[in-house]
């Protein structure tokens, strides 16, 4: 199996290097991430000037463009435009959580959206702990047990595509889920300038908008389960039609 392994922390980021050998234990892995974290970058491309690719070591390339750009340079410098030659996009593990709202913002499922556009099936990883040092002892086991299970279910009627969130601690056993409804409250921090000047810096916190709901992503990952949420890029509102 061919893989194809991004992230939105950067090369020798924890979480890319505790995935990188189960990985390897499954198939040849090309490796493409950024120079440096570039978190919350959604699906963002860098559109007004050129990005470069620079070969680091055997099979590991690193940019300074966003997670979107590693796909789309993995796909068209790399593989040439065949991807077929991609069996699999991996990205992650994610230092924090990127379930319900994150999803929009994450880097790290921007990229499993941009393989799914080129219809490679893909699967984006994250723990929740924000921390550069998270211990992934919990998640390790299941890492080989889900991507073989995924990529075993039957996915005819979309491109597979995964968003997998790990609870902080141990883990009591897997529950598949959809998107929690929440919303990011007191979002903009003031930071006073040397010179005066007052300026904003992203903080703020999450509020889970149905706490009482009991299928979700963010519900399952309080109980301590791994949160699986299939995902799509088709974002039409059917029911409205």
């Amino acid at each position: 199996m061919n893989i194809l392994l991004v992230n939105d922390d950067g090369w020798q980021a924890k979480g890319l290097m505790t995935i990188l050998p189960h990985l390897r234990r499954m198939g040849e892995v090309t490796v493409v991430v950024p120079d440096g974290a570039r978190s919350g970058m959604s699906n963002a491309v860098t559109a007004t000037r050129p990005v470069s690719l620079r070969q680091i070591e055997d099979h590991v390339y690193v940019t300074d463009g966003t997670p979107s750009d590693c796909v789309k340079l993995a796909i068209n410098v790399l593989f040439h435009g065949d991807t077929s030659q991609i069996d699999l996009l991996v990205s992650g593990i994610n230092h924090g959580s990127n379930a319900s709202v994150n999803l929009i913002y994450s880097g790290t499922m921007g990229a499993c959206f941009v393989a799914a556009e080129h219809n490679i099936p893909s699967i984006g990883f994250s723990i929740d702990d924000m921390s550069a040092d998270p211990d992934f002892q919990y998640m390790e086991p299941y890492i080989e047990q889900m991507i073989r299970h995924l990529l075993e279910l039957d996915s005819s009627h979309q491109v597979p595509c995964y968003n997998i969130n790990a609870p902080k601690g141990p883990i009591g056993g897997i529950r598949w889920t959809r998107q929690s409804k929440a919303f990011w409250a007191d979002e903009m921090a003031p930071v006073q300038q040397p010179n005066g000047e007052i300026m904003y810096r992203l903080a703020g916190h999450l509020v889970n908008a149905e706490p009482e709901a009991t299928d979700t992503d963010l519900y399952a990952m309080a109980q301590g389960y791994l949160s699986v949420q299939p995902c799509q890029i088709d974002m039409t509102d059917y029911a409205a039609l």
